[in-house]
């Protein structure tokens, strides 16, 4: 069949169908096995981003795409060039004609071939006026010629036959060579300098187009100040930083303007997913047409000056061995809530870039506390969803958390952080929910939906529903029959009001036309649920706002939803806690038994850490991390009261994988002594552990040159607590130099190592041959594991530490030693030493203070500082009053020595497992037990039971 294809704008309506519908059409009805040949004289970057989301979905599909442009009169963009090499990557055949000023080149064809056997022949060819650009496919008055061919026998066949003929012929003539990006950088050259080009540049002129060679493009205001940001971080000494915008404010545009603002020759982005690589691949692109890019992937591995990577691939040993360390200028980290962080450690301790730029839109530092210890906890930048909105760079949203009357959640399996699938799809496949989602639909629905669903019979199931009732919907999933690009674009046009999904659009998809959200699934993460919101957030012409519609369920991973979102437009995130006025045209309703079903869940039965634990679990999606769960404010003294370690939570929570455990059930003394409590007068034993992980230390042991060169670099990576912790002398020293090794020789490496060989529990590691090597064991295969366990422990204390130097008070008279070094010991202003009765206090948070004049040798690694409460030792011949500071030194089991007569302090906990103090004198009695002896006759003595142990031993004492 033959038919004329015409195009000219809705004003004529004899001209009134462009190329683009039919070629759409034809290219989203090619699957494995068909082919897709274009043969055009020029491609514009602004045509081919028109085709390249369905010319990209059918090479998933398995078809095979062969394209062919030329350089005839330099009209080809080198941008849409570069565009093209990203679907060579993806095994696509690109090809140029090379018209060397010579012969004209105007084919513009387009073959595409279903099936192709001796009896079957199904395909479409087009062979007209139409280029490759928007203006060609679109707008302007175009004519082609479409062939149709259903029957291998019919008069057409021939002609489909002849065309896929010379098309062959073409693609194999001597003046067409495969496209490299070799070629397009001498095209570039050329191109700049064509007269067609500087005269449209020098006129503006672009009625043929609305893509031309331009300026770059420039960043938007939030972007800018976001740059600015970055720009003055690195002038502080940092060499790595987060920035936290909300989704739909151009991240990776950001990290794009960034590398040019730092002229980087030499950048690394990697990212968890294909999509999120190709699309930052796509706009490095459009940034600098000039760079070589390339994807290190599963089934790509490219070398170039520019590399997209995926992080599981690129984050294993092999991978990694076959680049230097220092080949990357700048490393851009997309935020990775799908794949693990030991993924990304270990490729960021083998690289050393200039910067590193960690990005995420995740709304608290709870989420962000993995990506954020990435970075050195350097948060640069922050733009989240309440600025973006108030500024209007999203549209507002009105919020309808609904009750989901007819799944009673409680009866479905919960296993690993999530709901069991075959019983949550089971449970969904419901006629009453069905409808029961529709009524809301319809009662608060727009004009345009996305769904989400929890899985392909799910999302068929509910659109099923909708048609019946005579609403245009369509269910869109990986290998669904209706390709996603086209559904996006139907729903656009009006042609679909909602489209079912699945796994499609959670993240890395601009959707700017979506103004109703219709949530039918549980999203088990918090990140996931703000990356779905992010979908339809982004401006539009003529949307107003963003309705959601959520089915709210009786289960907490569903409801912590409608909290998060009133914390992520500025509120505390408290239920029935209105402390906010949400941003002009956002609403917040829930339904009252949403109301209460969040009250009984958050407040009815959470009294020990494993609640909190479990609470925050759910609400990530995952496991938290140690560090995650300190931003959470999960008390880890009560952790450890409860169960011992941090790692033995989350091994009584089922969610310590096997190998874990054997390490734990080896090494928890190492993990617990050795960093969760080791105490800290400085950063400086962390630095060591970040140091030793980033040399991959515990598999083959670092010289102590090497050691201390690293945990140089470390900590000029924390220029903060480098400035702090490090003395004016030590700072101007080299990490290569001698007096830097003598330096950290008689520090950390000391403390961490001189020991003798029954002194285990306090040091872990031992100097052999020059070299710091763990006095413990461990097969190979456990080492990794090892590694991981100890870097989430160190990420932990380095936050905890960079808390307590933030609140650090330089009140006191400073000591001066010898050296003339000012000596600071932490100091616990809530834990209550007290002089009466046993007082609750806590020793979680520690401040740095400079001590007093003494004449006491004090120690950072034995001494710390307090205060004590009450009168009860107000006696005797030094007294004790209320609010002295006391000078106390650490004592156990086995430092202790005689305690008989010494005045020490004694711990123990009450009914609820909160620490209490009291500072009194011990005397042994005459049948062997022990009496706690207040000086102040007022007071009775305290016969001392096995609850009570002492911990400290007071020094020294300063009035007032």
């Amino acid at each position: 069949m033959l038919e004329l294809v015409t195009g000219g704008g809705e004003q004529d309506p004899v001209f009134n169908q462009p190329l683009l519908t039919p070629l759409l059409e034809a290219i989203n009805r090619t699957g494995e096995g068909s082919t897709i040949t274009m043969a055009v004289s020029f491609i514009r970057q602004s045509g081919l981003a028109l085709l390249q989301d369905a010319l990209s979905e059918a090479l998933d599909r398995g078809a095979s795409l062969r394209i062919l442009t030329s350089d005839y009169l330099d009209v080809t963009e080198p941008v849409a060039l570069r565009e093209l090499m990203l679907l060579a990557e993806r095994k696509a055949d690109v090809r140029i004609y090379q018209s060397s000023g010579e012969a004209g080149f105007h084919l513009k064809s387009y073959l595409f071939i279903q099936q192709h056997s001796e009896h079957r022949l199904q395909g479409k060819g087009f062979v007209g006026s139409s280029n490759v650009s928007r203006a060609a496919l679109t707008q302007s008055l175009e004519w082609s010629w479409q062939l149709t061919v259903d029957d291998v026998h019919s008069p057409a066949a021939t002609s489909l036959l002849a065309l896929q003929t010379q098309m062959e012929r073409l693609f194999n003539d001597s003046r067409v060579i495969v496209l490299s990006s070799e070629w397009i950088d001498d095209y570039l050259k050329r191109y700049r300098q064509s007269p067609l080009t500087r005269l449209r540049l020098v006129t503006g002129d672009t009625s043929s187009d609305d893509e031309t060679l331009r300026e770059t493009p420039m960043p938007n205001s939030v972007q800018a100040s976001a740059l600015a940001a970055l720009q003055a971080c690195r002038a502080e000494g940092y060499r790595r930083g987060l920035v936290v915008m909300a989704t739909g404010l151009g991240k990776t545009w950001l990290a794009a303007f960034d590398v040019r603002q730092m002229k980087a020759a030499r950048i690394l982005f990697v990212a968890h997913r294909d999509e999120i690589i190709r699309q930052a691949q796509s706009t490095f692109i459009h940034m600098n047409p000039e760079a070589h890019t390339g994807l290190y992937t599963g089934e790509q591995k490219q070398q170039a000056d520019w590399l997209f990577a995926s992080v599981q691939t690129l984050g294993r040993d092999d991978h990694l061995r076959q680049f230097d360390r220092e080949h990357f200028d700048y490393i851009v980290v997309d935020e990775f809530h799908h794949a693990t962080a030991s993924s990304y450690r270990r490729l960021l301790d083998h690289f050393k870039p200039k910067f590193l730029l960690g990005l995420t839109a995740t709304p608290d530092r709870t989420d962000q506390a993995d990506i954020l210890a990435l970075c050195d906890d350097n948060l640069v930048f922050e733009f989240h969803l309440r600025e973006a909105i108030e500024r209007c760079h999203l549209v507002p949203l009105v919020y309808h958390g609904i009750y989901d009357e007819h799944i009673n959640y409680e009866e479905i399996p919960w296993r690993n952080g999530r709901f069991d699938p075959k019983a949550l799809n089971n449970a969904f496949a419901s006629q009453k929910r069905a409808r029961h989602a529709l009524e809301q639909w319809r009662r608060l629905g727009r004009s345009r939906t996305l769904a989400f669903c929890v899985s392909v019979r799910h999302a068929e199931f509910m659109a099923r529903i909708f048609k019946d009732e005579g609403i245009e919907a369509a269910a869109v999933y990986a290998g669904s029959s209706l390709p996603r690009n086209q559904a996006l674009k139907d729903l656009e046009a009006g042609r679909i009001s909602v489209i079912f999904s699945v796994d499609l659009f959670n993240e890395g998809t601009d959707l700017p036309s979506i103004d109703t959200l219709l949530m039918l699934r549980p999203t088990e993460s918090r990140i996931v649920f703000l990356q779905q919101l992010g979908r339809g957030l982004r401006l539009h012409s003529g949307k107003q706002d963003l309705m959601v519609i959520d089915l709210v369920g009786n289960h907490r991973s569903c409801l912590f939803k409608p909290w998060q979102l009133h914390q992520a437009l500025g509120g505390s995130g408290t239920p029935g806690v209105t402390d906010i006025t949400l941003p002009p045209g956002c609403f917040i309703n829930l339904d009252p038994q949403v109301i209460k079903l969040a009250d009984q869940l958050r407040y009815g039965s959470r009294v020990r850490v494993a609640d909190d634990y479990v609470l925050l679990r759910d609400q990530l999606g995952s496991r938290p991390t140690a560090v995650q769960a300190f931003q959470a404010n999960i008390d880890f003294t009560k952790v450890r009261k409860q169960h011992g370690s941090w790692f033995g939570l989350v091994q009584e929570q089922g969610d310590l994988p096997e190998s874990a455990e054997r390490v734990l059930n080896k090494l928890n003394d190492f993990l617990l002594t050795g960093i969760e409590t080791t105490r800290l007068a400085k950063c400086f034993k962390l630095i060591l552990l970040q140091a030793l992980l980033e040399l991959d230390g515990l598999r083959e042991p670092p010289l102590l040159t090497e050691l201390a060169e690293q945990s140089r670099l470390v900590l000029e990576r924390h220029p903060d607590l480098f400035a702090l912790d490090l003395p004016k002398p030590q700072q101007a020293m080299a990490g290569n130099s001698a007096p830097w090794l003598s330096y950290w020789s008689r520090n950390p490496i000391k403390h961490s190592t001189s020991g003798s060989s029954d002194s285990q529990a306090d040091y872990w590691f031992e100097i052999q041959n020059e070299r710091f090597c763990p006095r413990f064991s461990l097969p190979l295969n456990e080492l990794d594991t090892l590694h991981d366990m100890m870097q989430e422990l160190v990420d932990l204390r380095l936050a905890e530490y960079r808390r307590r130097k933030s609140k650090a008070k330089t009140a006191q008279p400073d000591q001066i030693t010898p050296s003339g070094e000012v000596v600071e010991l932490a100091f616990y202003p809530d834990l209550k030493i007290a002089c009466g009765h046993f007082r609750t206090g806590s020793s979680d948070v520690a401040e740095m203070m400079p001590t007093p004049e003494t004449s006491v040798r004090v120690d950072p690694q034995h001494h710390f500082l307090a205060r004590a409460t009450g009168n009860s030792m107000n006696g005797g011949k030094h007294p004790v009053s209320d609010g002295d500071l006391l000078l106390l030194e650490w004592i156990t089991p086995e430092s202790a020595g005689s305690i008989s007569n010494q005045t020490l302090a004694i711990e123990r906990q009450d009914r609820s497992d909160d620490d209490q103090y009291l500072l009194r004198v011990v005397q042994k009695t005459a049948e062997g037990g022990y009496l706690l002896h207040a000086t102040n006759p007022d007071y009775e003595d305290i016969l001392v039971t096995d609850e009570m142990k002492p911990f400290a031993r007071l020094r020294r004492v300063w009035k007032g």
